[in-house]
């Protein structure tokens, strides 16, 4: 069934966290302007023995996922992880892979896609790029007013990625920036912007 609400006072966002061979998490987030919350989380693994296979196996979950999830929670945007340029080839060959079965269910089903850097992300959520998983769970889970920490760590990245785009999208109309590169309309000169409950505009946890 899917997740209706009045579009004119909620955004939401289904962030993805690909992976070359663990699990993608995936995270759906909504926003009403002031507060944000989690609607759905969490992390699909395909079976070693069916990804050794067909090498295609993995890559026909994830899309199966990602257009379930759109169907059933009809984001406005959806947000993905880039490729981090330090990883080998054959690890970045296969997460653009699954990168690329993301973009081609968002652009079935009409969805726009916004792509962040892996420390652009962490910054957002977590203060600083180079935050560790533990961490950036916490902020997440802070961020959420969620009773526990997201799991597993997957689902938490994934839910990162969308307040990442949250922050981002809420400074872009604040400020009259151009739908360019998600990844770098957020900057000012070299600082990024750190989600906080100072600032209504930015993103607040529950009370």
């Amino acid at each position: 069934m899917s997740q209706s609400r009045p579009r004119q006072i909620a955004f939401r966002v289904l962030g993805i966290d690909p992976a070359a061979a663990g699990p993608t998490g995936y995270g759906v987030v909504e926003s009403d302007g002031r507060r944000c919350r989690t609607l759905h989380y969490g992390a699909l693994k395909v079976a070693e023995k069916l990804r050794k296979e067909s090498a295609g196996t993995a890559l026909e979950a994830v899309h199966s996922l990602i257009c379930r999830l759109l169907r059933e929670f009809s984001p406005d945007a959806l947000a993905v992880e880039s490729v981090f340029s330090a990883l080998n080839v054959r690890t970045a060959l296969r997460l653009a892979e699954v990168r690329g079965v993301v973009l081609l269910a968002a652009a079935q089903h009409g969805v726009e896609v916004h792509s962040y850097a892996p420390r652009l992300i962490k910054a957002s959520v977590a203060g600083y790029g180079n935050a560790d998983k533990h961490h950036v769970q916490a902020m997440v889970r802070s961020l959420l007013g969620m009773s526990e920490l997201p799991e597993p760590a997957d689902a938490a990245d994934a839910l990162a990625v969308a307040l990442c785009h949250m922050q981002t999208h809420r400074y872009r109309v604040r400020f009259a920036i151009p739908e360019t590169d998600s990844g770098r309309a957020l900057r000012i000169g070299r600082s990024v912007p750190r989600v906080s409950s100072a600032d209504t505009g930015r993103i607040q946890p529950p009370r």
